[in-house]
C-alpha cells in the first residue's frame, strides 16, 4: 500500500515550501503545485491522499477546482485554506463538498488535523469524525439561536438578521455571542465552519 500523499496547490512559493516542509516533518509526504491547472494534469489518475489548495489563485480559483474535479470524477477529499476576506467563498467551497476550510493565519497543528482527519476518510467518504461532535454542539442552541446560527453561516450583516426577525442588532449580537459560546468557537469563520461540517 502506498502512503496517501498530500497535494498542496498554491500559487505562493513561500506558503507551498512551508507547507511541505510542515507535512514532511509530520510523516505526511507532500506533492506541491504552482496552480490548480498544473494539478488538474495529474488529478484524473489520482486514487489516494488528500487535497489543500488555496482559494484565490490566478486562472482558476480553489473552488472552481473543486467543481472541475467533480465533473472528472475525482473524490480526493479537499481542504481550502483561506485569506480573512474569502470566508463566504470557503462557505461556498463547503457547499460545494470541500471537507475543512481553514483561515490564515492558521497554526500548523490545526492543518495537521484537518489534513489526517481528511485522510482517514479516504475517497469520496465524506463523514468526518468532527460531525457528530458539532452536531451536538449544535443540539444545545435553542430556535432564536439557530435562526441568527443561520443568517451569519448565510453571510448576513448582523442589521439584516435583525431586520428579517423582527428584533434589534443588539439582540442579534447578544445571540451571535451566546453560540460562539456554547460551540467553543473562537472567531466567526470558526463558528461558519463548525456549522457546515455539522451540515447545518
Amino acid at each position: 500500500m502506498t502512503e496517501p500523499v498530500v497535494h498542496v496547490i498554491d500559487d505562493d512559493e513561500a506558503v507551498r515550501s512551508s507547507l511541505a516542509f510542515f507535512l514532511e516533518m509530520a510523516d505526511l509526504p507532500p506533492r506541491t503545485y504552482a496552480s490548480a491547472v498544473e494539478f488538474l494534469k495529474v488529478a484524473p489518475g489520482l486514487t489516494g491522499g488528500c487535497i489543500v489548495t488555496d482559494v484565490r489563485m490566478p486562472e482558476m480559483s480553489g473552488l472552481e477546482l473543486v467543481r472541475r474535479l467533480k465533473d472528472i470524477g475525482v473524490g480526493l477529499p479537499v481542504i481550502v485554506i483561506t485569506g480573512h476576506g474569502d470566508v463566504p467563498l470557503a462557505v461556498e467551497a463547503m457547499r460545494a463538498g470541500v471537507v475543512d476550510f481553514i483561515e490564515k493565519p492558521f497554526e500548523h497543528d490545526v492543518l495537521l488535523a484537518s489534513v489526517r482527519d481528511a485522510l482517514s476518510r479516504g475517497p469520496d467518504r465524506t463523514e468526518s469524525p468532527e460531525r457528530q461532535r458539532f452536531e451536538e454542539m449544535l443540539s444545545t442552541l435553542s430556535g432564536r439561536e439557530r435562526e441568527v446560527l443561520k443568517g451569519v453561516v448565510d453571510g448576513k450583516l448582523n442589521k439584516v438578521i435583525a431586520y428579517e426577525l423582527g428584533i434589534s442588532p443588539r439582540t442579534v449580537e447578544v445571540y451571535r455571542a451566546n453560540v460562539m459560546s456554547k460551540t467553543g468557537a473562537s472567531s466567526l469563520s470558526e463558528l461558519v465552519r463548525i456549522a457546515l461540517l455539522a451540515g447545518f
